[in-house]
């Protein structure tokens, strides 16, 4: 008999044994095979439900247990059956253990996920109103308000083979944007298409991004995530989405087709249509922790179906969660069950989704035993022997909440890192004693030339490092150089919330000014820290909207405005022409000689056919070691050669000071690609009779030897 059938109640039914792999439930031949992992549950019943997920139809028992896994087929079941599990076992949370079958469970391997959230004390397996209420079991039952999964129609692959090689890390030119925020407003977005997948795939949207010549969009989470109960009391909502729960699910907030399978079909052709106009997709996921919280948190899924399986508990109290996500709880990677889950998962969003690579959050908490962090944890094993995933992009955010969190330089394999070193002395050279911290040349000089200090071992490259000066978390470029105090009273925390030691200045004023001096020495030093990141040898990063000068008007902890604050806030049509070009200029210009964005590291004696950097003084003369470490001196410059024994072919010029200074160029003649001050006019430089250039202030200067013949030449790539 097809399902779902309607019936009064809940209705006990008979399943055949099934297999416990593939995990998840997916269509076989006669019927639907049900499989879900619970190492001390001691029942597991599947649940059918109506087609909206409000009414219990019927009831069974898996009948098959294999290696912790319960399985059976529901014979004539097929695609949108909706369903729930039910885990029955003890109850002792003093021992991690929490199982509830009053409550009805989310299949962690759901494709879909049915029903909208609503924090109400039945999804609580504990009773809140006793005195002991985290250890006393709650008996209401919550099936008719939880989330439910529905059956998926079989996997189809994506339109992109998921062994076909990706970009060569060197090309790699990141652009983080949030899905919703990037469109909400941006001109030529149809209304009905705004903030939503299609509107990412829109050719308004696809037009910017090839303006500007980025290579691979970094998305911030859409994995389906959950609204924290403290957000919803104060009427806000996740807006940026590191609150996963639904794992293998296109969050469908960000659908514009809301139908069954909507979200998955409009998520893929979204990929595939930012593929095909020459873009790779990288995921923003959180396999940290999950949307249940702390011990205090509801149960929805893996708390329910095995909660000392799922989560990393404290030794000396299993009752608590190990906390080292700051987020409540920390998934246990180094269970086997979980490791698999988290990979399944990976290689369902490149086989199926399309998609080229991952960004880790909190990456260090994968990578944690019962030791601490560790590079060889089974996780990182597991993950570069995949033959799937081991062939895509992996960045990291190698930092956690946890002890010993900052492991930046210590991701393993081909990982990418984000370097908030490379950030935060970008800022503190271009900013300088306005900011109180002001960064001297060799530090500056070590983070611009990839973090040697960091990364030059193992033989890992120095793409590793990424390079970057704003992100979603934290201010905005444009408010870097605006604001010196944080203001996040609209997040409902009285301003507590978000980093309060951020390197950021505003000049003498704080928050947005009409004095044309002001205005310029900001504009001047945003873009002398673009300027960083795009010439940087290393993997460059933009944060969607720096670009043209988005603000979030100071608030450096976003993740909760979905309005205005969140979402990109466009230029009329052509008010940031200038800025918007200057990015894309030197994108181009990477992208055109090698020699800028160079894939091996420079040796500090290069032989004959290696590429060359040579560091030089304003007086022309090369840098001594007294010359790093003076305090009072900030200008210098670099040369680039193709090799040792030829002349060089570039030369960039740091002043961040707030005067022009005087630099005594090699032997010439240069031309003027790139001025970030805007004041000199591009091509042949005006040096006088010296050789010297006046290099205006707060400016870096891009200049190329101009010689006939001297066109940028390939070289060996670093894949």
């Amino acid at each position: 008999m097809p399902w779902p059938r309607i019936m009064a109640e809940p209705s006990p039914i008979a399943l055949q044994a099934g297999r416990s792999a593939p995990l998840g439930a997916h269509v076989v031949d006669g019927g639907v095979n049900f499989a879900v992992f619970s190492q001390r549950a001691k029942r597991m019943e599947l649940c059918v439900f109506d087609d909206d997920g409000r009414h219990e139809r019927a009831r069974c028992e898996l009948p098959h247990v294999e290696d912790g896994v319960f399985a059976g087929v529901l014979p004539d079941a097929g695609p949108g059956l909706v369903y729930g599990y039910r885990a029955h076992g003890s109850w002792k949370p003093e021992s991690g253990y929490r199982f509830n079958p009053h409550k009805l469970l989310l299949d962690p391997y759901a494709r879909e996920i049915v029903g909208r959230f609503e924090w109400r004390s039945e999804h609580f397996a504990h009773a809140s109103g006793h005195p002991d209420g985290a250890r006393v079991l709650d008996t209401r039952d919550n099936a008719a308000f939880a989330l439910k999964a529905r059956v998926a129609a079989p996997d189809a692959p994506a339109s992109r083979s998921p062994r076909q090689p990706r970009r060569a890390l060197s090309e790699l030119v990141l652009y983080e944007l949030h899905v919703k925020g990037f469109t909400m407003t941006l001109p030529g977005i149809p209304d009905a298409l705004r903030g939503t997948y299609a509107a990412l795939a829109h050719p308004a949207a696809i037009a910017h991004l090839q303006r500007l010549g980025v290579t691979a969009l970094s998305l911030l989470p859409v994995q389906t995530a959950l609204d924290e109960q403290a957000l919803r009391a104060r009427g806000l909502t996740n807006y940026w989405g590191y609150n996963t729960l639904g794992f293998f699910c296109p969050d469908a907030r960000y659908a514009h087709d809301r139908s069954p399978g909507g979200a998955i079909a409009e998520f893929r052709a979204m990929v595939a249509t930012l593929q095909a106009a020459g873009f790779e997709v990288v995921l923003d996921v959180v396999y940290n922790h999950t949307a249940e919280g702390d011990e205090h948190g509801p149960t929805i899924s893996f708390r329910g179906l095995d909660n000392a399986s799922w989560y990393r508990l404290m030794a000396d109290d299993r009752s608590r969660c190990d906390n080292a996500s700051g987020c409540g709880n920390t998934l246990r990677l180094i269970h086997p069950r979980v490791t698999q889950f988290v990979l399944d998962s990976l290689r369902y969003w490149v086989e199926v989704m399309g998609v080229d690579g991952f960004r880790f959050d909190l990456a260090p908490a994968l990578g944690r035993t019962r030791h601490g962090f560790d590079p060889t944890a089974p996780f990182w094993i597991a993950l570069r022997q995949d033959p799937v995933l081991s062939q895509v992009h992996l960045i990291a955010e190698p930092w956690d909440c946890g002890h010993d969190g900052y492991q930046l330089g210590r991701l393993p394999g081909r990982f990418l890192e984000w370097n908030d070193r490379f950030r935060d002395a970008a800022r503190g050279y271009w900013l300088g004693h306005d900011a109180g911290a002001q960064v001297g040349r060799s530090e500056f000089a070590r983070r611009f030339t990839a973090s040697s200090d960091l990364f030059h071992h193992g033989h890992r490259l120095p793409a590793a490092s990424v390079n970057f000066v704003a992100a979603h978390d934290g201010r905005t470029l444009a408010d870097v150089v605006t604001y010196r105090e944080k203001h996040n009273l609209a997040n409902g925390e009285h301003n507590r919330d978000g980093h309060s030691h951020e390197v950021c200045a505003n000049f003498g004023s704080e928050g947005p000014s009409d004095h044309p001096q002001l205005v310029d020495t900001r504009r001047r030093v945003r873009r002398a820290l673009l300027a960083t990141v795009l010439l940087a040898q290393g993997t460059p990063m933009l944060c969607a909207g720096d670009e043209f000068g988005n603000s979030q008007r100071g608030n450096n902890n976003a993740y909760c405005q979905d309005n205005a604050t969140g979402w990109l806030d466009w230029p009329a049509p052509r008010e940031a022409d200038d800025d918007i070009d200057f990015v894309a200029a030197l994108i181009a210009l990477r992208r055109e000689d090698p020699l800028l964005r160079h894939a091996r590291w420079f040796s500090p004696t290069p032989e004959a056919r290696e590429p060359a950097i040579h560091w030089l003084r304003p007086d022309g003369d090369a840098m001594q070691v007294d010359d790093w470490h003076d305090a009072h001196a900030h200008a210098f410059a670099c040369q680039l050669a193709a090799d040792a024994a030829s002349t060089p072919r570039w030369c960039i010029v740091f002043n961040p000071g707030a005067q022009p200074a005087r630099f005594r160029l090699p032997h010439g003649p240069w031309r003027l690609a790139i001025d970030s001050s805007g004041t000199l006019d591009a091509g042949p430089t005006a040096q006088a009779a010296d050789g010297a250039l006046e290099v205006p202030s707060r400016a870096l200067l891009l200049l190329r030897r101009a010689m006939h013949g001297d066109e940028p030449h390939s070289q060996e790539s670093d894949r």
